[in-house]
């Protein structure tokens, strides 16, 4: 209470500014984190390990095998799987209707959740000089304080105050810049990830199309080979 008594207003608003640096920091940090490890989650980790699951499931699919691809696709949490499964369970749909369907799931689920994040960092981005800005002027605020109200001014005192300006300021670019580069190296990750899950998608949609034509063909010649036999007695 006696510091909180003592102490002068500018010094008081201007320290808390490192409060408000060390939040806008640990926030940006957090979601970058965050879309880092969600990337991770749905992305297969080489091209070649996806080329190797898809071959797997190709050849289900062009053979009308949707229950055995749902099977496959079954707790994977990395996104064609989930798309794949999505598609296979609205087949009854059709296959523009199932696509659309997927790619909306897709968007809503993961893009949009990812842009969400990412805007909390470029927010942080915009924010933390903006911060350290402010505490810049208080600081020199207190330093004209300083000179305003004493009669013999001590370069320590005067020193104090300019400390607290220049370093706020120094505080807010140092979490501004890393910051954007790790956000440059998240978007670029992120864009692989679409890459990759564009190809298999090529890929998936191709079978997918083959497959619903081997299952509607499935009831005629179900039916046909039950009016051979019948057609047979008759004869």
């Amino acid at each position: 209470m006696f510091f909180l008594a003592a102490a002068d207003l500018y010094t008081l608003i201007s320290n808390s500014t490192y409060g408000a640096l060390a939040i806008v920091a640990l926030w940006g940090l957090y979601q970058i984190v965050i879309v880092w490890t969600r990337v991770a989650q749905k992305r297969f980790k080489t091209e070649e390990e996806q080329d190797t699951f898809m071959d797997d499931c190709e050849q289900m699919l062009k053979e009308g095998d949707f229950e055995g691809v749902e099977e496959y696709c079954q707790g994977d949490t990395r996104a064609i799987p989930q798309m794949m499964h999505m598609a296979i369970d609205n087949r009854a749909e059709g296959f523009r209707r199932a696509r659309q369907i997927m790619m909306d799931r897709f968007q809503r689920d993961v893009m949009s959740d990812l842009e969400y994040r990412l805007s909390w960092v470029s927010t942080v981005i915009k924010s933390a000089p903006m911060i350290g800005l402010f505490g810049t002027v208080f600081g020199m605020m207190g330093a004209f304080k300083t000179l305003a109200t004493a009669e013999s001014v001590e370069p320590s005192l005067l020193a104090g105050d300019i400390q607290v300006a220049l370093v706020t300021t120094a505080s807010g670019l140092a979490i501004a810049i890393p910051l954007m580069i790790l956000i440059a190296t998240v978007n670029i990750r992120i864009a692989k990830m679409e890459d990759l899950v564009g190809s298999g998608l090529t890929r998936f949609f191709e079978a997918f199309k083959a497959g619903l034509a081997v299952e509607a063909a499935r009831p005629a010649s179900a039916a046909q080979a039950e009016a051979e036999p019948a057609y047979a007695e008759t004869v």
